[in-house]
């Protein structure tokens, strides 16, 4: 257990370290926070800090920098957080609601607005695709070989692909396989649909042998995506911070950027719990966001998880204003999408 001025003097470490990004000394934390101890004392608690594992010094006659441990044991226990001024909740709250009709448009300005006021990296992962409630969907031949797939689900998602077809399919054969779905199928997420049209193809395997199994072949891509849908915005944020500087710690931070699926499998956690999450360093599994700190929080409808939004920069970020950025944008999200159903 800590003293009460070993969580102070940590506290103040975390808080100067955050601000400067240099390692803090004893002194420099008694002039800032106008302890009642000395600076020699303040230089003692430290010492002991760092025996404990929360501190380290890069060098001899530097000051001390948070450990990992000291960052867990500040986010998990010594944190308060900073509530967003109304002002901030009513632009974010504005800037989401003018394009409610449109969910695209909101997940790609909620990660706008996540980097805007973090002045870090701002990302959300849509809706599972198999979740999507089917509302209408209509295939149009472009081309000899390829089909438009246009689905328009719940929560006013529309979602079009081109999908090459191995064989010629008439635009006739489209339009009844079309209006089938639409007759049988509206109202089930789009998991389901493909379920469903596994079942019906094995009862029915003389309807789905001719031109309709090529339709259903189609229809399966269009209903599985090979990637999730994630949104980034801010990346060029990162290039601010001193810790990145480092051209392979930067070059892995881009790949991870840009190689989605990393991102989205850390996210992946995030969605089976129902609140907000931090990950510092090597908490984070995905070695090329190891540099980094992250703030995820799912979006709801209901009691059910769509998706997250999250936050991702250097590890020494500014969590007490980051956390409730990150919680209030989920909120807002979460009520329009409820909205939308």
């Amino acid at each position: 257990m800590l003293s009460e001025r070993a969580k102070q003097v940590l506290s103040a470490v975390v808080q100067m370290y955050i601000t400067t990004g240099e390692p803090v000394g004893s002194r420099a934390v008694w002039k800032q926070y106008k302890f009642s101890i000395s600076p020699a004392t303040i230089r003692n608690i430290m010492a002991d800090l760092e025996e404990m594992g929360l501190f380290y010094q890069p060098h001899t006659s530097a000051g001390r920098v948070p450990t990992e441990l000291g960052w867990r044991i500040y986010i998990d226990a010594l944190l308060e957080k900073r509530p967003l001024s109304q002002k901030c909740r009513k632009q974010i709250r504005q800037s989401l609601k003018e394009d409610r009709d449109n969910i695209e448009k909101i997940l790609k300005e909620s990660s706008k607005i996540l980097s805007s006021y973090s002045q870090h990296a701002g990302i959300v992962v849509a809706p599972k695709f198999s979740t999507i409630i089917l509302k209408y969907i209509e295939f149009v031949q472009l081309r000899k070989n390829s089909i438009l797939t246009i689905i328009v689900g719940n929560r006013g998602m529309v979602y079009h692909r081109v999908i090459s077809a191995p064989t010629v399919i008439s635009q006739q054969d489209l339009t009844r396989f079309a209006n089938y779905l639409n007759t049988s199928f509206t109202g089930l997420t789009l998991g389901e649909v493909s379920q469903r049209l596994i079942e019906e193809m094995k009862k029915d395997k003389a309807r789905f042998d001719t031109i309709w199994n090529k339709v259903f072949q189609l229809s399966q891509h269009m209903f599985w995506p090979e990637k999730e849908q994630i949104y980034i915005e801010g990346t060029v944020n990162i290039l601010n911070y001193p810790e990145f500087s480092d051209v392979e710690t930067l070059k892995s931070l881009l790949v991870a950027f840009e190689e989605k699926s990393i991102i989205a499998r850390l996210l992946e956690k995030t969605m089976r719990d129902a609140k907000p999450q931090v990950f510092v360093g090597s908490e984070i599994e995905q070695k090329e966001l190891r540099e980094c700190g992250i703030v995820a929080s799912p979006y709801m409808s209901g009691d059910s998880v769509l998706g997250t939004v999250a936050v991702i920069g250097p590890i020494r970020m500014n969590y007490a204003s980051v956390i409730p950025l990150v919680e209030y944008t989920a909120q807002v999200l979460s009520e329009i999408l409820a909205k939308n159903e």
